[in-house]
């Protein structure tokens, strides 16, 4: 009497059934998974370093002593130096524009310091690797 108890109340289980739907689960979320870190490495090439150009405190006390400013001409041409820099491996640089010259941290997107026309003449540039003209 206990077998037939037990064979009809609690069938005799030897393995358990397969979960197919789970196993569709964790591919379709290791899918998203690769999808979403695919996308965030492409958003992180396409953003590059900052766009910004930084100025430097030096800069700053440099571009008032010297009454020098940064129009939107002159940013443009500063922002496709760097650019050019960049695509050519500089570090520290020199863009000379028809105004200034820069010294510039390529990697930093920084203007390090600035000189006025006048005294470009009188200056020697040093620890520079490359130098790019924006007239």
């Amino acid at each position: 009497m206990n077998n037939k108890i037990n064979s009809v109340l609690i069938p005799q289980i030897n393995k358990l059934p397969e979960k197919k739907e789970s196993g569709n689960v964790r591919s379709s979320n290791d899918t998203k998974q690769a999808e979403f870190e695919e996308l965030l490495r492409n958003r992180v090439k396409e953003s590059g370093p900052s766009e910004d150009i930084q100025i430097s405190k030096h800069a700053v006390k440099r571009l008032e002593e010297r009454n020098l400013s940064i129009d939107s001409g002159e940013y443009l041409k500063l922002k496709e130096g760097m650019k050019k820099l960049q695509n050519k491996g500089g570090k520290e640089s020199l863009i000379i524009t028809n105004n200034a010259a820069y010294i510039v941290d390529v990697n930093k997107n920084k203007i390090v310091t600035a000189i006025d026309k006048a005294s470009m003449s009188d200056n020697v540039f040093t620890n520079i690797d490359s130098t790019v003209f924006m007239m």
